[in-house]
């Protein structure tokens, strides 16, 4: 990612969404909005992306935390996203 900033930006490729579970670099299918109601209020959310080999892993992850997380189909337009990694 170093050399792409270097370059002046990312590559068309680096900007697809990519899933957010740790050390996948997958294209992203699910989308996963969710918070934590310890500190966010109603309003906040928050967006992870997840391929289809780890969509369920990470939604598991969220609910055994008792934080509410609703799961979509990844629009194809849909690119703004929170870059969290688990």
């Amino acid at each position: 990612m170093l050399g792409a900033l270097q370059n002046g930006g990312l590559d068309a490729a680096e900007a697809e969404p990519r899933c957010s579970r740790a050390a996948c670099s997958a294209d992203a299918t699910t989308r996963l909005e969710w918070r934590n109601p310890r500190i966010h209020d109603e309003a906040r959310r928050k967006v992870w992306l997840a391929c289809g080999e780890h969509a369920g892993y990470l939604e598991d992850f969220l609910r055994q935390r008792d934080f509410p997380v609703t799961a979509s189909a990844l629009a194809a337009e849909a690119t703004d996203h929170e870059d969290g990694r688990a």
